[in-house]
């Protein structure tokens, strides 16, 4: 049965699409606008209480939140793949990576968007946003020393990396990617250079 995939763009739904294309699975893409017309309408309450994105039916199943559906695909769709073993040396690091864009970049992230794009200019707070971009900048610095010497989070590609490698796109959007952090920029290049996350960035 083939996946369906709730989608906006410029949104965590991009993670999914990307891990879509990189392993080649057949899915269909419901594209909605990121305003409340498509996200708060009666029919995508029904997937997700909360009117957010993205959402993944699968069969009978309904399920959200970006990082349970990298799982749940990797362990339904991929037989585990893009993921190390639970017994291998980079597990807890494949975990401790996977968590940390959500637990530490993320919600700065978050406030950045809403004081830039989200809230009417009148109601934007400067500070708070300059605030949440040096937290932000402050968070990618262990990321950046985990880089050195590797292409990838855990040195292949991995779960992790569809994770943080898309909030690392974004936040270098967002200008919060300092020159000071070349592993980070150069890992931020090869994450854009990948057909697929280039496929799933650009769909609209």
């Amino acid at each position: 049965m083939t996946l369906k995939l709730h989608f906006a763009p410029n949104s965590r739904a991009s993670r999914i699409s990307w891990l879509l294309e990189e392993l080649e699975l057949p899915y269909k893409l419901n594209a909605m606008a990121f305003h409340p017309k498509d996200l708060k309408s009666e029919d995508h309450r029904n997937r997700h209480p909360l009117g957010r994105i993205p959402v993944l039916e699968d069969g009978d199943v309904t399920i959200y939140e970006s990082g349970a559906i990298v799982d749940y695909i990797l362990e339904r769709h991929k037989n585990g793949g893009l993921k190390p073993a639970v017994e291998a040396e980079e597990y807890p690091y494949y975990l401790q990576w996977f968590h940390y864009c959500e637990g530490m970049v993320m919600p700065p992230v978050n406030t950045i968007v809403v004081h830039t794009l989200l809230l009417p200019p009148d109601r934007q707070d400067e500070t708070v946003r300059e605030q949440a971009k040096r937290l932000l900048t402050k968070a990618w610095g262990p990321v950046n020393e985990a880089l050195e010497g590797k292409d990838y989070l855990i040195g292949d590609f991995s779960g992790a990396d569809i994770m943080l490698g898309h909030a690392a796109f974004m936040s270098n959007r967002l200008g919060c990617v300092s020159d000071d952090m070349p592993h980070l920029k150069a890992y931020v290049q090869r994450v854009a250079q990948r057909p697929a996350f280039d496929k799933a960035i650009n769909m609209s």
